[in-house]
């Protein structure tokens, strides 16, 4: 059993790696901006990126750090940077005065382009500062996580309900599980495995190719026993105007921005083969077709849907 100190814990991804670090046995320490109710197991700190005692206090004593808390969406690109970048640097400050070595960093698959758009540059830069640390790190490059709870694939579901899933311009993704996600980043929190350190992973849900777009629209449109008979592929320039469109409607609730549309643009968001993490500590256990099913239930169960 180890202390295992998490950042972004009340979030969607960091709250699937809260609880599986307490299925696994292990003592939690985690970052909140408010109050949480108690729990067994876990020990609330009060705090953001930002807030230096308190990072100081989460990561004291402990054997490692999972560092999820950032910034993927926003109306105002600007703020990419103090969260994703300062807070990471933060985090990187705050290890190395407690004499933390071992850290899990949660990036994104947009770090591999930043040029795309300015969150997928903050999280490169961020991914520098980790890189160059004396700490024992390995980060992780997700592709579109879902899951239950999760509100940046719902709007996908919601339109798959009607037969319709309006598509970015050709190209594919791949996928992941939440709970997949959160396996892998305890995994490597706790493993003494000289392999992982200093490594870069881009996990996915083991599907060789990663999904079509159509491909991926169709099966969700399946995981609500819809058939989707509508998934048009929107140039950017459309793209660009929905997500001016979803900002006056939305505000800054907005889900389509227009940095969002950057990279949505890109064809080739595929987990790298040559990046999977080691068979031996980790495989995905949850399939696209299963565990889109299940989240679309979800869905429906809680009414978002």
């Amino acid at each position: 059993m180890s202390v295992l100190a998490i950042t972004g814990a009340t979030g969607f991804v960091g709250s699937a790696v809260l609880n599986e670090a307490l299925k696994q046995g292990h003592s939690v320490r985690a970052l909140a901006r408010r109050e949480q109710a108690p729990r067994a197991g876990v020990e609330w700190v009060r705090g953001d990126l930002a807030d230096e005692p308190a990072l100081a206090s989460l990561v004291q004593g402990a054997d490692a750090v999972v560092h999820v808390a950032g910034l993927t969406n926003t109306p105002d690109p600007a703020q990419f940077e103090a969260a994703n970048v300062t807070g990471t640097a933060n985090v990187l400050a705050a290890m190395k005065d407690a004499g933390v070595k071992r850290l899990v960093f949660v990036s994104s698959l947009s770090a591999r382009k930043p040029e795309l758009s300015v969150y997928g540059a903050s999280k490169a830069q961020a991914e520098g500062l980790v890189e160059a640390s004396p700490l024992d790190w390995t980060t992780v490059r997700p592709p579109a996580v879902y899951g239950p709870r999760d509100i940046d694939m719902l709007d996908l579901f919601r339109a798959a309900k009607w037969g319709v899933v309006p598509l970015p311009p050709g190209g594919a993704t791949s996928i992941i599980h939440a709970d997949d996600l959160a396996t892998l980043l305890v995994a490597l929190a706790a493993s003494n495995a000289a392999p992982t350190r200093r490594k870069l992973y881009e996990p996915d849900d083991g599907r060789e190719g990663g999904w079509s777009h159509k491909e991926l629209a169709a099966a969700i449109g399946r995981a609500m026993g819809r058939r989707v008979v509508f998934a048009p592929h929107l140039p950017r320039k459309v793209l660009d105007a929905a997500a001016a469109a979803d900002r006056r409607m939305r505000g800054d609730k907005a889900k389509l921005t227009a940095d969002r549309v950057g990279y949505m643009a890109h064809p080739n968001w595929v987990a790298r083969f040559d990046r999977k993490p080691p068979p031996g500590l980790w495989q995905p256990k949850i399939g696209g077709e299963e565990g889109l099913k299940a989240t679309a239930e979800w869905y429906k169960r809680e009414g978002w849907v």
